[in-house]
């Protein structure tokens, strides 16, 4: 199956630069110190899907030239996981059809919650139209063709779903990982994968655990996200890396046969 991955996100929940902050890596000129909110953009078999459509959703639609999409597909019903899906409106009146939706009940209930709109019996005109496709930590298709593999994280103690597809794998907001769970992962090549920073947090990999957790997988290549502005710039964070670990940046491209 051919498809390509792209970086539409690599920042974690502020975004860098983060408001107000003068810090060396919110000021930085570079383009790969400007890290949008975590996203992924997915082309496979000439169809588009989004994993997590976070505040930055319509920013990144528009800066990656989106013309179409076919489904969502939510990790977590964080803010900056799903705080845009009220854009995929666009889509709607485009292509005169409701938006797949795939996603647990939790993040169901959440956007129940979030978009109650969009969901009323008596819908105001010009709202987004969805259609929920429930999904647990099973295997799935994607446009009932597609083979996805969810793989289940732990974010404190929240669940979340990360997703493998072939040869990449797809995980973010992970603290704790269990061996059933990284066993889904092994011979993946490509791996993305959170690392907040290099100082422990409560709910995210730090640079250390991260690297752990590489090593635990043995993908041929991994790459950082769900960066923060305390981890310092992009060039900064790889010169810490091991040969096989890079940090990722919002527009990194993968193309799989």
């Amino acid at each position: 199956m051919k498809f390509s991955a792209t970086i539409l996100g690599s920042g974690t929940s502020q975004g860098i630069p983060v408001i107000a902050c003068d810090c060396h890596v919110c000021t930085s000129q570079k383009v790969e110190d400007n890290r949008l909110r975590c996203s992924v953009l997915l082309e496979i078999e000439g169809k588009n899907y989004v994993i997590d459509a976070g505040p930055d959703f319509r920013q990144q639609m528009l800066k990656f030239q989106v013309k179409n999409l076919e489904a969502v597909l939510f990790t977590h019903e964080h803010k900056d996981h799903m705080a845009g899906l009220d854009d995929v409106r666009a889509f709607n009146f485009k292509e005169s059809r409701d938006m797949d939706i795939y996603c647990t009940k939790a993040v169901e209930e959440a956007l129940r919650r979030e978009y109650h709109y969009a969901f009323e019996e008596d819908k105001y005109p010009g709202i987004p139209q969805l259609n929920i496709i429930t999904i647990e930590n099973e295997p799935f298709r994607l446009s009932n063709t597609i083979p996805i593999v969810p793989v289940e994280v732990m974010h404190y103690f929240m669940p979340v779903l990360g997703f493998r597809i072939g040869d990449f794998a797809y995980i973010t907001d992970a603290k704790t990982v269990s061996a059933k769970e990284i066993e889904k992962l092994k011979g993946v090549k490509v791996l993305i994968v959170n690392a907040l920073r290099k100082e422990p947090h409560i709910s995210h990999f730090n640079l250390e655990e991260a690297l752990h957790f590489i090593q635990e997988v043995k993908p041929e290549k991994a790459y950082l996200t769900h960066i923060s502005h305390l981890f310092g710039t992009h060039a900064e964070i790889e010169s810490e890396l091991p040969e096989n670990v890079f940090a990722a940046y919002d527009g990194l491209k993968f193309d799989f046969e």
